[in-house]
């Protein structure tokens, strides 16, 4: 029997949007837009003095200032972000990604003024709402967690116990956040003394929580995460697996569906982690859409990382295999609409890639490259899609991360969405600031990655090699 919460909406508390503020900025906000467009829904965009510019408040119905362009005066406001969805009198918030997506105090917020928070509730928030925590949810799920702690670890002392428990390399983790943020490897006693006090400092900074908890560091293992869509009323699917192990520093370059691994190794993992994914899900009594992550070894050995708590960057590669809007589909679980999709309706079809395109120099230690695109043409042509929110004389803010566009193709099959990606890369023209897209295209060229073997350190082998 599906679970269902105790204070899930019925039949009969449906409600039909009018007006949805965004929460957001760059292409997500951009993203989320058009999906309200087709669904005949009003749009609201926020914005920082940084951001007056931006694609996001043209395309909107209405856009109001929120302050000034630091995160913390502005995107990361909840009273500012509260007022304006009362000002502009909206039914909903979609947060996007990143800010304060995944904030359960500001979900609760938005339920405590009846305004709809697009995504998971407060108490769902609050069942996953760290990775320690949800390593315990997952433990009891009966899916396997890396060894490590217990929860968080609270003094070197106990952090050098664990270590030695469970044996060099370890790795630190910040409990909140992401992006590879408050995340340090340690191989012995000294380097894990220094790095356990660094990730809580940096944890601290960029999350306001230095908590950090610590499990064992696989050398380059595979990076696996699975799309889940769950409605109020208990009903859970997924929408199959992204390939997202090739990253820098814990950050994303390149995704892809389906996993080369799993397709070429370990098809038998697909069902495996899909319903391991789901019985996680339930245990949370999640809703909304949600990314379940995954480690895989080379022995095909999965184990859970975490669970995003919102719309992945990497979406759009599952959209265009599956058919299915996945913005669209959160909207309307906010709704209190059911999910109108079985397990057994998600059939994937053909392969898709993604490429985050950003304003960095890869060959000068990724250093962020902020400043205005002289000039700006996008690819296209068939199997080519572009989220992406800037134009010829925009000028990239050095406040935000530096993500320009996701270009992503599809084919159907991998060799064809490949070959479409480099022709795409090929076309892209961003002058005046340094960008990635000729080192994606380096690894769309390597014989290894063509072959689909790589792991989480492919990037940083692929440096290595090209600096000798």
């Amino acid at each position: 029997m599906p679970w269902t919460f105790r204070n899930a909406p019925s039949t009969s508390d449906t409600l039909m949007f009018e007006k949805i503020l965004i929460a957001n900025r760059g292409e997500i906000a951009v993203r989320i837009i058009r999906t309200c467009k087709e669904m005949g829904i009003k749009t609201v965009a926020v914005y920082s003095e940084a951001d007056a510019d931006s694609m996001h408040v043209q395309m909107a119905d209405e856009a109001i200032c929120i302050g000034p362009p630091p995160s913390s005066e502005s995107y990361l406001r909840i009273d500012r972000l509260i007022s304006a969805a009362e000002i502009a009198d909206v039914d909903a918030i979609h947060p996007g990604y990143g800010f304060l997506s995944e904030n359960s105090h500001f979900s609760e917020i938005c339920e405590k003024c009846n305004i709809r928070f697009i995504g998971p509730s407060s108490r769902a928030m609050e069942a996953l709402r760290d990775k320690a925590v949800s390593r315990a949810l997952a433990r009891k799920a009966g899916v396997p967690v890396p060894p490590g702690s217990e929860g968080t670890v609270e003094s070197e002392e106990e952090a050098l116990s664990v270590a030695r428990k469970i044996g060099y390399p370890v790795l630190i983790k910040a409990v909140a956040g992401g992006g590879g943020r408050g995340m340090r490897i340690a191989h012995n006693d000294i380097s894990l003394k220094k790095c356990y006090h660094t990730a809580r400092t940096e944890a601290e900074t960029c999350f306001g929580n230095s908590g950090v908890y610590i499990e064992r560091y696989f050398e380059n293992p595979h990076h696996i995460e699975f799309q889940i869509i769950a409605d109020t009323r208990g009903n859970v699917i997924h929408l199959g697996e992204r390939d997202c192990s090739i990253q820098r520093r814990h950050q994303k370059l390149i995704e892809e569906t389906p996993s080369p691994l799993i397709e070429n190794k370990y098809k038998d993992l697909r069902k495996k982690m899909g319903r391991a994914a789901i019985k996680i899900i339930e245990l949370a009594q999640y809703n909304s859409a949600g990314t379940v992550e995954f480690i895989v070894d080379d022995n095909g050995n999965f184990y859970f990382l975490e669970v995003n708590k919102r719309i992945q960057v990497e979406h759009p590669i599952t959209e265009e295999v599956t058919g299915i809007d996945i913005i669209k589909q959160q909207i309307l679980i906010a709704m209190g609409e059911p999910l109108k999709i079985s397990q057994g309706d998600v059939h994937p079809r053909g392969h898709a890639i993604e490429c985050r395109i950003n304003a960095e120099d890869p060959y000068d230690d990724f250093r962020p490259s902020p400043g205005r695109i002289e000039m700006y043409y996008q690819p296209g042509g068939r199997g080519v899609r572009v989220d992406s929110h800037v134009y010829s004389g925009y000028s990239i803010p050095a406040t935000y991360d530096s993500l320009i566009c996701k270009l992503i193709t599809y084919g159907r099959d991998r060799r064809e969405a490949l070959d479409r990606m480099s022709r795409a890369l090929g076309e892209y023209l961003i002058a005046g600031i340094k960008t990635t897209v000729q080192f994606e295209q380096s690894i769309l060229q390597d014989p290894d990655f063509r072959r689909g073997v790589y792991s989480t350190g492919f990037v940083d082998q692929l440096l290595r090699r090209g600096s000798q």
